[in-house]
């Protein structure tokens, strides 16, 4: 667009953001962040501007203000669970969606694969897992398997397993999103046949009350990893008004950020998984209720928690 409409568009947000007096770390790091991509797309497209040399004065003023003092550092370090993590599931919203609906859809491929083919579970789930769990379906404990190591062993397996399992999501949306489209079909197909092998056996409702325990963390930051790397490929992609390199160095950015905020979901999972979910003669309202906190969370810190802080954005009011 032309200077003058960019000019124009964004003005009233630059003086009111050149006025702000608050010294909160959450607000101050929202407005860094505005500022700092209408910098980028000035540079690209107006780069000897007298726009471009104000809003670089704007922008290193807040990063003066941001990070004049340790305390501050820590206050963002806090913040970025608060506030920046939230909003950027807020600005990427669409790809979260697109991500969830991809895995659904597989999920579905690979339970209706399970139901007409006998063989299709063991394809997907090996052998040896499918007989072990055989196994113990006789025996009358068909999640046996989830006690088939110490707690700490199962905790650093499981948990580096899934946070390495997410960031290849993520990290192959490079390949212009096609990656990771694999990946969430991969992980899609698996799940929808291993739920299905359970119902199957007449036991759908209690594996449900069981693996779900940790598979509500699991799986959605699986998918919100997906929704990260379709950030990241989308920019090569839609570059849309910017440069395809100036969109990229934006999406590795934002994705790489959701990425990593994924890490301590991961590692709450893995604390299920290896704790909690061995314990499968628990009451059903008990994991019930554990399973219902976990969707609950993921429900308000995605969804709802991003868009209470959006309208909080529009008003200047994040505190």
């Amino acid at each position: 667009m032309r200077e003058a409409l960019f000019v124009k568009q964004n003005s009233a947000k630059w003086h009111l953001y050149d006025k702000l007096e608050s010294q909160d770390p959450d607000v101050l790091a929202e407005r860094f962040i505005e500022i700092t991509d209408d910098l980028a797309y000035s540079k690209t497209f107006y780069p000897k501007s007298k726009t471009t040399a104000y809003l670089n004065g704007l922008a290193s003023r807040f990063h003066q203000t941001i990070y004049k003092n340790q305390k501050e550092k820590s206050n963002r370090f806090v913040g970025f669970w608060k506030t920046e993590l939230p909003l950027l599931f807020k600005k990427n919203e669409r790809q979260l969606l697109y991500s969830f609906l991809i895995f659904v859809f597989f999920c579905l491929i690979g339970a209706l694969s399970a139901k007409y083919d006998d063989q299709f579970v063991r394809v997907i789930m090996g052998n040896s897992y499918v007989n072990e769990t055989n196994e113990n379906i006789a025996k009358g404990d068909p999640f046996g398997i989830y006690k088939g190591h110490g707690e700490f062993t199962m905790f650093f397996m499981i948990t580096s397993n899934n946070i390495y399992v997410a960031f290849n999501t993520f990290i192959w949306g490079i390949m212009a999103s096609l990656g990771t489209v694999y990946h969430l079909m991969r992980n899609g197909i698996m799940l929808g046949s291993f739920q299905y092998y359970f119902f199957s056996k007449g036991l759908g409702l209690e594996s449900v009350l069981v693996i779900w325990i940790h598979g509500t963390l699991e799986i959605s930051a699986i998918v919100i990893a997906g929704g990260a790397g379709l950030v990241l490929g989308n920019s090569l992609l839609f570059p849309g008004t910017y440069t395809r390199l100036e969109s990229f160095k934006r999406g590795a950015r934002e994705g790489t950020q959701i990425a990593i905020g994924l890490v301590p979901v991961f590692i709450a999972a893995g604390f299920l998984e290896s704790f909690i979910t061995r314990h499968t003669e628990m009451p059903g309202w008990l994991s019930g209720a554990i399973l219902a906190a976990s969707f609950l969370f993921i429900t308000w810190y995605v969804i709802i928690y991003p868009n209470i802080l959006h309208r909080r954005a529009k008003t200047g009011n994040l505190s």
